[in-house]
């Protein structure tokens, strides 16, 4: 009995130990072992170099993050965002390293660090948008142009009405059936300050309507001169989008499946898909739409880097994103990196960062 009881400690005690070399063979992620790391050109965040070499706001970033907590780790690009969220979700990468916008879809399949950078949408507008005439034609058919247009000719119509009720009795030229046109033309004649000819109100309430109604259409024609002219004025030297509210009325493109296309279908905005940013700033040199929307700090470094004589990016922020590192859900390097993160970003290495690459102090 006694040699039995040995034999089945010197057992236990062999398997403990088996057991305990094979936890210490198993590393957690990046001690002794490698990270796969997804990530996706879109400059300024990552850019990949002639040599293989990337670099870029995401990237140095994340370099800083692994040399503070030890990772190991290979760059794997993935040509699309999907492709690359689809990845780290099922696991096939530790993380996501990009230009990557944190969204309430997204978060459903993935965990994301604390946020590193906010930014927002912006518009892209080509410098030759057309001929002036185009651009008045367009402003002409807007709609706050056409509600101006509309409230001249109902408050005419209105006039015309009044003026037909206080005077059918006793004006020949403005009584019967026929005189309701006669007194809407007189409406009209009036507002323009053109000549009524003989034919005028002779009853006290309609020569007070008329003369109320000269002096009120002076003011309103004048009011209304004034505002076309300026937004006329305005279009041509501006162009037909100056901001965000503009875009109901022009042609837009987007890249499909991206967070820009969420915010304008959120705004039941209509648009035309593209595969990438440069594909639709193509579209937008050669006049096949008007305004081209992207997160601005990646339209911006485009545009600057090759289509600065052509297109310019309007001065304005809307749709609020914040960029992240994505993870797969329940990544126990989550804490740490949230950690080493937010050291980086509130440094002094983080401003320059910002600044050497897109000149923000």
């Amino acid at each position: 009995m006694l040699r039995v009881f040995f034999a089945l400690l010197t057992g236990l005690w062999l398997t403990l130990g088996i057991v305990g070399a094979s936890a210490q063979e198993a590393p957690p992620p990046g001690v002794g072992g490698e990270l796969v790391i997804g990530t996706k050109q879109a400059a300024p965040f990552a850019i990949k170099g002639a040599d293989g070499v990337w670099t870029g706001i995401s990237i140095d970033l994340w370099q800083r993050i692994a040399e503070k907590l030890g990772l190991k780790y290979r760059l794997v690009e993935e040509r699309t965002v999907e492709a690359l969220i689809e990845g780290t979700a099922s696991g096939k990468y530790d993380a996501a390293v990009a230009a990557l916008t944190i969204t309430g879809p997204r978060a459903e399949i993935l965990d994301f660090s604390q946020p590193f950078y906010r930014t927002g949408l912006g518009i892209a507008v080509s410098l030759t948008e057309g001929s002036r005439w185009t651009v008045i034609l367009r402003s002409m058919m807007s709609l706050g142009f056409l509600q101006a247009v509309g409230a001249l000719i109902g408050l005419a119509l209105l006039v015309g009405f009044l003026i037909w009720v206080f005077e059918r009795r006793r004006n020949e030229h403005f009584g019967g059936a026929r005189g309701i046109g006669a007194s809407i033309w007189w409406s009209a004649e009036a507002m323009t300050q053109a000549s009524t000819g003989v034919h005028t109100p002779i009853t006290l309430a309609g020569r007070s309507l008329a003369i109320l109604w000269m002096a009120v259409s002076i003011i309103a024609i004048a009011v209304f001169t004034a505002g076309v002219t300026s937004a006329l004025t305005t279009s041509a030297l501006q162009g037909i989008v100056t901001n965000v509210n503009d875009l109901a009325s022009v042609r837009v493109g987007a890249i499909s499946d991206s967070s820009s296309v969420d915010y304008l279908n959120n705004q039941r905005i209509k648009y035309r898909g593209y595969a990438s940013a440069e594909d639709g700033l193509k579209a937008l040199k050669a006049g096949e739409i008007d305004a081209f929307v992207y997160d601005k700090p990646l339209l911006a470094w485009i545009v600057l880097q090759q289509y600065s004589s052509s297109i310019q990016v309007l001065d304005i922020v809307f749709d609020p994103q914040n960029y992240g590192i994505g993870l797969p859900l329940g990544s126990p390097l989550r804490k740490n990196i949230d950690v080493t993160l937010l050291d980086n970003v509130h440094s002094d290495w983080w401003k320059q960062t910002l600044f050497s690459y897109l000149g923000e102090r």
